[in-house]
């Protein structure tokens, strides 16, 4: 299974209670059930939905995955010709199997039900499967460690598209708990949501829960109801952290590790009236079920406090890819899996680095851009930092940063001296330039290449520091 033999126990149970919620359009389990019923006549053995947020999407993805079928969710977003030759290589790479039964239940649960694909908008994004079970296996571990209940009210205001979002639709469903989310993401309409609808929990990224809690300071608007907040993307920087805890003081702010082809990883908890320890690595520990080495390029394990390639063996991985895969986007070690990020372990907790494909290469020195960001939104008046690598005919890259004030300006000077003693010296940006906002997808990550492309065409929004 993922979800769909949950679905229909709701719908018995509480038929008229609310399932999801989309821009204030409500629908329930029962008729959310004899909706995606209906569809499954038309659905095919692979289905491409790439379509909005809206109810219909939930409507078309319960009907999409039912018994052995198998869905791509595409972003709407993307380019026409894009879209198309997605759909080429699903026929090729895909087998159609026997017609499925017109029934709205789970398939078999090693079977393939959903095709992920990575995000890009000037390539053929890589594909790679994920079976019923390790999806299965991913609700039980995530409704445990984040004490997700049938009473929450589930906010993710990013796209359904991503799979962020589309993974917190389909584990509330599974859970039996109330889900909402927007047309597309405004600050102003999650605010409402939140105070109208009785939101309790927040599923985003740290830039958008930068955004809800400094202006919903600013803008007085009460979260004291949300008790949990989870983010995923990057780690959550100080000032965000101290924001989000100032505007949601009842909630416990998670943050984790993990990925599209892995699932969770590791995670951790800062608890209501926790004091904050932000600016550091550290990702938490292991989700339930999952055990994570760190591993040389070679396999070899590498001792505590030493960096390498975090892997992973659990029931949550992916099947791989159906196309895409250089060798390296998705390793095995003897049973251990890894996407290339970097990071270490020390005393039980994962310390994250960085994908090495960000890796920063400078006089022969490595620089993660994520200890220099980290870093950076420490200092006092920065809001929020991204690090990047530029071509140097000397040093191979120079490492260059972009700042967002918090307030009124900030200098090059200021800058240098607020990372003393916090970040070696071989470490430091060689450049600095003030942002008028954070360079980032439309998904909400932040993009470091988009920096690059930002200072090299002299875009308003970059303005170099003396």
């Amino acid at each position: 299974m993922p979800f769909l033999n949950r679905l229909q126990q709701w719908a018995d149970d509480r038929p008229d209670d609310t399932a999801v919620v989309v821009a204030g359009r409500h629908l329930g389990w029962a008729a959310l059930r004899d909706a995606a019923t209906a569809r499954i006549p038309d659905a095919a053995a692979v289905t491409i939905l790439a379509e909005p947020n809206s109810v219909d999407f939930a409507v078309a993805f319960a009907a999409a995955v039912a018994g052995d079928r198998q869905c791509a969710v595409l972003d709407p977003a993307w380019p026409v010709q894009l879209q198309a030759d997605i759909a080429a290589r699903l026929d090729n790479a895909v087998a159609a199997g026997p017609p499925a039964p017109a029934e709205l239940r789970d398939g078999l649960p090693e079977s393939p039900f959903l095709i992920g694909l990575t995000s890009g908008t000037t390539s053929v994004p890589k594909a790679f499967t994920r079976s019923r079970r390790s999806w299965q296996l991913s609700f039980d571990a995530s409704i445990e460690f984040f004490g997700l209940t049938q009473e929450d009210k589930t906010l993710a205001p990013g796209p359904l598209a991503a799979s962020l979002n589309l993974y917190a639709l389909s584990e509330c469903l599974y859970a039996g708990s109330e889900f909402h989310t927007l047309e597309s993401f405004d600050v102003g309409d999650v605010h409402a949501a939140i105070t109208h609808d009785g939101i309790t929990r927040l599923v985003l990224v740290p830039t958008m829960l930068r955004l809800l809690s400094e202006r919903g300071l600013a803008g007085c608007v009460d979260a004291s109801g949300i008790t949990s907040i989870i983010c995923a993307g990057s780690k959550l920087d100080a000032r965000t952290l101290e924001a989000a805890r100032r505007w949601a003081p009842r909630a416990t702010i998670f943050e984790y590790y993990g990925a599209s082809e892995l699932s969770f990883v590791s995670g951790a908890g800062l608890r209501s009236g926790a004091p904050l320890d932000a600016g550091g690595t550290g990702i938490g520990k292991p989700f339930p079920g999952v055990d994570v080495r760190i591993l040389s390029d070679a396999g070899d394990r590498v001792p505590d406090g030493t960096d390498g390639n975090i892997c992973v063996r659990s029931g949550m991985l992916s099947n791989g890819y159906l196309w895409g895969d250089d060798g390296q986007a998705l390793r095995c070690f003897d049973g251990w899996y890894t996407v290339g990020d970097q990071g270490y372990l020390l005393d039980g907790e994962l310390h994250i680095l960085g994908r090495r494909s960000d890796m920063i290469i400078t006089a022969g020195k490595n620089v993660y851009p994520h200890e220099v960001e980290l870093a950076l939104a420490s200092v006092p008046g920065v809001a929020a930092a991204v690090a990047s690598g530029m071509p140097d005919d000397v040093r191979g890259q120079r490492v260059v940063a972009g700042v967002v004030p918090s307030h009124g300006g900030i200098t090059a000077t200021q800058l240098k001296a607020g990372l003393d003693d916090v970040l070696p010296r071989d470490k430091r940006p060689l450049q600095y330039f003030a942002l008028a906002e954070l360079p980032v997808t439309d998904r909400g990550k932040v993009s470091r290449q988009l920096l690059l492309d930002w200072i090299e065409r002299g875009d308003t929004r970059v303005r170099r520091l003396g």
